[in-house]
């Protein structure tokens, strides 16, 4: 573990003391923020019941943002805790591929640094490939991550408790390599928070004084040169304790899965290419379907139209190698679909159009 000095802004020193004091596991919670409704696939279930059950106890996520595809890749962690993500990771990227976490809470790393050898040898492996750094998820060249180094980030319910979200997603487009992919689970909500909620320790602790609006987050993207983002998976989050609820008013809230790519062919609207989109199959635990998000599930060997900005995700990345696109971008057709009209406010509410 690369022991570096922590940040110390008022808001982590609240987290760092929530997740490395207040909480001892995930029981502790007082809302659903932190606890995942998706389902585990399979073969992530046979990896789980490898990892040490101290790690598993506090697991704080709010999904499952671990992509296919991850053999032999360099993925970063970010908000990694005790390491359940990395670990889970650590099988899927291979004895080749390399697994990094960056977290702020010295007692979240210690118990993730404490399973490293054993985690190593449960899977198989000569050494670990697995390196956790202490630092914050917004510098990550104070933690060593060099530029465009990094294949696949991925992040679960921490990218909430920053207090710069803007550096965050800088620093991830920054560490991607071209082609790479963003995969991560947050927490959403549907306005901007008053002051007095995001600064609320619990509130923020328990992930919803952080909650991105989510109009705010498409700008954000939108400004970082990514102008299409697609929305994977969704849940309504409950709240059931009466104090939280009345400093909370009717603000709603949603845990969310999204994928974003660095990708300069993106537009910012769904554009029709007249491309046909063909998934191969060959992807461990999507072997008959591939949902590249909540609206486009492939099927395997059957061709789907698909807009410029769908080819370029599944051409132009690393799952180019399970797909056949056909058609370029030399003929246009215009907007892909009925996004002109009724679809365009749909677009802006989760960054795609078709």
């Amino acid at each position: 573990m690369n022991v570096l000095t922590a940040p110390d802004s008022a808001t982590h020193e609240q987290v760092r003391a929530y997740y490395g004091r207040e909480l001892t596991s995930s029981a502790d919670l007082k809302t659903s923020a932190c606890c995942t409704e998706e389902a585990i696939p399979e073969h992530h279930k046979l990896i789980l019941a490898l990892i040490a059950e101290e790690v598993l106890a506090r697991f704080y996520g709010c999904g499952s943002p671990i992509p296919p595809a991850l053999e032999g890749c360099t993925v970063l962690d970010l908000g990694c805790g005790t390491g359940r993500d990395v670990y889970l990771a650590s099988v899927l990227v291979g004895e080749q591929g390399w697994v990094i976490g960056v977290d702020m809470t010295e007692e979240q790393l210690a118990v993730a640094v404490r399973y490293e050898v054993e985690h190593a040898e449960k899977f198989g492996y000569a050494e670990p490939n697995t390196s956790f750094r202490l630092g914050a998820i917004e510098d990550l060249g104070a933690v060593g991550i060099e530029d465009e180094s990094v294949d696949v980030v991925m992040s679960n319910c921490v990218i909430n408790l920053s207090p710069d979200k803007e550096a965050v997603f800088r620093e991830i487009f920054r560490v991607l390599k071209p082609g790479g992919e963003l995969y991560f689970s947050d927490v959403f909500c549907d306005r901007r928070l008053p002051d007095v909620v995001q600064s609320d320790p619990v509130l923020l602790g328990e992930c919803l004084g952080g909650a991105m609006y989510d109009e705010d987050f498409r700008r954000l993207l939108l400004n970082l040169g990514c102008p299409d983002y697609r929305l994977v998976a969704q849940h309504e989050i409950t709240v059931e304790d009466a104090s939280l609820i009345a400093k909370l008013g009717n603000a709603r809230f949603t845990s969310k899965t999204i994928r974003a790519f660095k990708l300069d062919s993106l537009e910012d609207r769904c554009e029709d290419y007249g491309q046909v989109a063909c998934y191969l199959g060959g992807l461990e635990g999507a072997e008959n379907t591939f949902p590249l998000d909540d609206h486009h599930l492939f099927e395997r060997n059957r061709p789907m139209l698909v807009c410029g900005n769908s080819a370029a995700m599944v051409q132009e990345t690393r799952y180019g190698a399970y797909f056949n696109v056909i058609g370029d971008r030399r003929a246009h057709y215009g907007l892909f679909g009925g996004c002109a009209e009724d679809s365009a406010n749909e677009s802006a509410r989760t960054g795609s159009c078709c």
